[in-house]
């Protein structure tokens, strides 16, 4: 037989999720308003919007950077809106809610796929990147010594938000949380 938890009854773990969550998108919000109110005031200049034009035009530049210059502004909405997504889910998982919660899950799923995603297009920018011939000078050994580093580091941090985020999924996903979002288990 399955119990639903009485509406008193509030695990540590979600309060805790909704309050970072609150804090972090809270901030990431509030920056991603302020860089959207730049791009589109400060960014229409024809000066800039000529750099664009000229970046789209450089040789073995990658397809997808021809995309991201035309079309930068759109980025930064999409950011603006996941941040202010997150941040209203984050709130309506602190009240309980099972929009908030199915959300909040939806969320982190896009998480994961950000990070790979993100994985994927620093690796063709690496891939695209010329290389330094190491004999012209000392420390070009040690530049790329510290670019194949980066994209460990890169590696190993995304992996890590890819594990959290799934482990978020599947305390969000428990019979205990789901009932304390007043659904069945």
């Amino acid at each position: 037989m399955n119990a639903v938890a009485s509406p008193l009854q509030r695990s540590t773990f979600v309060t805790v999720l909704a309050w970072i969550f609150i804090v972090l998108s809270g901030f990431a919000t509030f920056v991603s308003l302020m860089q959207n109110v730049m791009v589109f005031s400060i960014f229409q200049a024809p000066e800039f919007t000529d750099a664009m034009d000229k970046a789209n035009r450089a040789p073995n530049a990658p397809p997808f950077a021809a995309f991201f210059t035309r079309y930068f502004f759109v980025f930064f909405v999409f950011i603006f809106l996941m941040s202010a997504a997150t941040l209203a889910s984050s709130i309506g998982l602190l009240w309980r809610r099972n929009w908030a919660r199915i959300v909040f899950i939806v969320l982190m799923a896009f998480g994961i796929f950000w990070n790979l995603v993100g994985l994927a297009i620093t690796g063709a920018i690496m891939w695209f990147m010329p290389g330094i011939p190491t004999g012209i000078h000392p420390a070009a050994a040690t530049f790329a010594w510290m670019m194949g580093a980066m994209m460990v580091f890169n590696v190993v941090i995304a992996l890590g938000f890819c594990a959290l985020f799934f482990w978020i999924i599947r305390r969000l996903r428990s019979p205990e949380i789901r009932a304390e979002f007043g659904v069945a288990a």
